[in-house]
């Protein structure tokens, strides 16, 4: 990252995810290799022609804020706020200290709002008013939502953004709020990613024919990396992370989790819904240059890999490149972790990183339940099928999207 002479700390994080609606229940989904993939039979009935999704089950949105503070949040903003109240309660940072804080800023990636857009579009047609609409629909629609309603509810007065960039979203919001820590503009920064798992959200990925078909086993139908891998699983939910500044964490006696390391972002320039692998191979050269590490200091890699035929392919021969894999080299440990959780698209890059320190923290690495014969092109990559007990020093985390668009993080696991 840009200026090093202030280092970033991983302090705090939450999810809510089909794996579970906190930091426990997920950590122990990922360890039994238990997934959250259900079959929707009111998806086929409107025409879907995958009804598989990642389901998050048993949320009360009524436990966490009143009814106003809802008004102006979508469900998947709701996640938000359970996600970042988990994430301060493990940093020890009560919300009532973040009141009036100007430096402490909030970043999360998102991309859409589908349901809100759907909802007010029905409500006009059938009322004939925009006033029937209500106050509430505007805030709920904007892709900022998230960032505006927790700015709003925390008091805080630091920076504000949500960044969009597709399904590497959530990997740039933690990447840019450490760079953001780094330069000094800010001692603290809440960041994650969100993502709605609605159908509204889901058909037109539906439309392009990228979700698997194997409808009659949930539990296997998504295969990153898989010879017989036939497209993704849509998930989604909510991840939070709490980045502060490594010896404001140290003064206050924080936890300290890990610490972000290296960064960088790229882009291929070519197809806008093909990925090069080029790109994503550029990401991860520069994240490691950025951490001044090399390829052999890595130890876990949590790789994109949705479950499609062209991206997997694409990310394996980068990943045999970067780490210049032919064989004959130990090779880090590769876990695929969408086999269990599907694809959560913009939240995707910033759960990766919260479901890599729950694994590291728990002394274990999730297999690869789902992998009965790897691909050509990922041969060479060390797959454990089962969990294996470990913990790793160094992880490197990709993130890709629509457009080209790639992000790497690299993450120090504290010792």
């Amino acid at each position: 990252m840009d200026h090093k002479n202030r280092r970033v700390a991983i302090t705090g994080i939450g999810i809510i995810s089909c794996l579970g609606l906190n930091r426990d229940k997920v950590q122990l989904s990922l360890r039994k290799g238990k997934t959250g993939v259900r079959f929707l039979p009111e998806r086929k009935a409107l025409g879907f022609q995958s009804a598989l999704s990642g389901v998050i089950e048993g949320f009360d949105p009524k436990s966490v804020l009143d009814r106003k503070q809802r008004k102006t949040l979508p469900e998947y903003g709701l996640w938000a706020w359970s996600a970042v109240s988990q994430a301060l309660e493990q940093a020890g940072i009560h919300p009532d200290i973040l009141n009036g804080d100007e430096k402490t800023g909030v970043v999360f990636g998102n991309d859409s709002s589908a349901v809100t857009a759907v909802e007010q579009v029905n409500i006009l047609r059938s009322a004939g008013e925009t006033k029937s609409i209500g106050s509430g629909h505007i805030f709920r629609l904007l892709t900022s939502t998230v960032t505006l309603n927790l700015n709003t509810i925390l008091g805080i007065r630091g920076i504000s953004w949500t960044v969009s960039g597709a399904c590497a979203s959530g990997n740039m919001a933690v990447g840019q709020g450490a760079e953001i820590i780094a330069s000094g503009r800010q001692d603290r920064i809440i960041c994650g990613g969100v993502q709605e798992i609605s159908w509204e959200s889901m058909c037109s990925f539906d439309a392009l024919g990228a979700f698997s078909r194997r409808e009659n086993y949930p539990d296997t139908a998504s295969r990153p990396f898989d010879r017989g891998r036939d497209g993704l699983v849509p998930s989604g939910g909510a991840a939070a992370i709490v980045l502060e500044e490594f010896e404001l964490a140290e003064k206050r006696g924080a936890q300290i989790l890990g610490e972000v390391l290296g960064y960088s972002n790229t882009s291929d320039g070519q197809q806008i819904a093909v990925p090069s692998g080029e790109g994503l191979e550029r990401a991860m050269h520069c994240a490691l240059m950025d951490a001044a590490l090399s390829p052999d200091d890595i130890d876990l890699v949590l790789p994109h890999a949705t479950s499609t035929q062209v991206g997997d392919k694409a990310e394996a021969i980068a990943l045999c490149h970067v780490f210049d894999l032919d064989g004959t080299k130990k090779t880090p440990i590769v876990s695929a972790l969408k086999g269990l959780t599907g694809h959560e698209f913009w939240m995707a890059g910033a759960s990766q990183v919260v479901y890599g320190l729950l694994m590291a923290w728990g002394g274990f690495v999730a297999g690869n339940p789902n992998l009965e014969v790897p691909d050509p092109a990922a041969e060479v990559l060390y797959l454990p099928k089962k969990t294996i007990t470990f913990r790793p020093h160094f992880m490197l985390c990709n993130a890709s999207g629509f457009g080209g668009t790639n992000a790497c993080l690299v993450i120090g696991i504290a010792r």
